[in-house]
């Protein structure tokens, strides 16, 4: 996959050329915001990682730039270690995913994975949301991406699991990816269906997406496992 890379600081490019060329990707490079689009608009690769913070054009402008010339190109953004206002800031603008700086190799492949999956699913445009029963639980299973266009099938997806149980769980597939709008959708959903008194657990939430789940109140209303076999009501 060609993989565009915007940063401001030399070594940290270097870095993303040597690890992502050892995965087998093709990279493109760019040392501003301003020099990521021009690249983005002659070489027109699929995936772009960039930096949030950076002198002039930032990372949050580059996403929005990106997303209103073409909205299929992925975009993750890097942050600072625990700054999850701009990486909640960057999902609300429908990136992709996050990885936090110094970035860990498998950090980096479980975004990248979760980007590649996004992109099969809309070309093979499967539903990211699939509903079957599993002894007393209903499952609602995710994969692929959730994102502002899901809002209607989140929603019909818990009216129907509520219907069949009393216990609903969700299930995330590894490389799930959940916007800031779907989340705000998902936290609704869970609070009318717990007033209506049905049981949520969650399962298999990646730990990116764990920890935005818990800065945005998703898990003081849930149960959550790690995979969906250790899900017990």
């Amino acid at each position: 996959m060609r993989i565009l890379v915007i940063d401001d600081e030399l070594p940290t490019l270097k870095m993303f050329v040597l690890i992502l060329n050892a995965m087998g990707h093709e990279v493109l490079t760019a040392e501003s915001g301003e020099q990521g689009l021009e690249v983005l608009r002659q070489e027109h690769p699929p995936l772009v990682l960039t930096d949030i913070k950076m002198p002039g054009m930032d990372g949050i402008e580059v996403l929005r730039k990106v997303k209103e010339e073409n909205q299929a190109t992925e975009v993750i953004v890097i942050t600072g270690h625990g700054d999850m206002d701009l990486a909640i800031k960057a999902l609300n603008l429908d990136a992709t995913d996050f990885i936090n700086k110094p970035v860990r190799r498998d950090a980096l492949q479980g975004a990248l994975a979760r980007a590649e999956e996004r992109m099969q699913l809309v070309q093979e445009k499967t539903s990211a949301l699939n509903i079957y029963l599993r002894e007393d639980d209903a499952v609602i299973a995710v994969r692929g991406s959730l994102s502002t266009p899901s809002e209607s099938a989140i929603r019909d997806a818990f009216r129907h699991a509520c219907r069949s149980r009393r216990n609903l769980v969700l299930d995330f597939a590894e490389n799930t990816s959940v916007n800031g709008a779907a989340i705000t959708v998902l936290v609704d959903c869970i609070r009318r269906a717990r007033a209506e008194g049905c049981r949520i657990a969650m399962s298999g939430l990646s730990d990116n997406f764990r920890q935005v789940f818990e800065v945005m109140g998703v898990t003081r209303q849930v149960l959550a496992f790690r995979k969906l076999e250790d899900v017990r009501f």
